[in-house]
């Protein structure tokens, strides 16, 4: 395994030591021994999540106000664009997005902590996400903030409208989001 800074030093890239031949592959997606050992960042998963979205699905951007979640995301079919935004008011790089392919066929991951939001869009025909959390999902933390938020200007890889749902087609703006100290 491989760990690479980003252009937000807390959000990380992860290459595994992927084994493969022509029968197949085999890799680690995640070993807490030496994730400390690269990262020196003690974690505890205590929900596995596994999404399947349609191309063009847009998903985000999402945080949990208390409870916060950090997530260890990656696709095992398809790919998307991921994306995870700085919503610590504290932060150097508060309001500063990082985005990055992830896919089945480049096995990457992507750590993000706790007070980012994040989000994805499906840029495939379909995608499969999987996601570890160091918290549970909490409802009634959940919020979100407008994919399309000028202030923020993600630059989503969409030649169309994303399809999003009813409840992501609410998000707040990033200047009136409930946001961390």
């Amino acid at each position: 395994m491989q760990i690479f800074p980003t252009t937000i030093p807390d959000v990380l890239i992860i290459e595994p030591t992927v084994f493969g031949d022509e029968r197949g592959f085999f890799f680690e997606s995640f070993n807490e021994q030496r994730w400390r050992e690269l990262t020196g960042i003690d974690l505890h998963f205590v929900q596995h999540n596994h999404s399947r979205s349609a191309g063009g699905v847009l998903r985000g951007l999402h945080y949990q106000i208390q409870q916060p979640q950090g997530k260890l995301v990656r696709v095992t079919t398809g790919e998307v664009f991921d994306v995870a935004v700085d919503i610590r008011r504290s932060s150097p790089t508060f309001g500063q997005w990082f985005g990055t392919l992830l896919s089945a066929e480049n096995k990457r991951q992507m750590w993000i902590p706790p007070g980012f939001a994040h989000g994805f869009c499906v840029t495939s025909d379909v995608a499969e996400f999987l996601y570890l959390t160091t918290e549970y999902y909490a409802p009634e933390h959940e919020r979100c903030i407008a994919w399309d938020d000028p202030d923020l200007a993600v630059q989503w890889p969409l030649a169309t409208a994303p399809n999003v749902s009813a409840k992501d087609s609410r998000g707040r703006l990033f200047k009136d989001a409930d946001l961390f100290p």
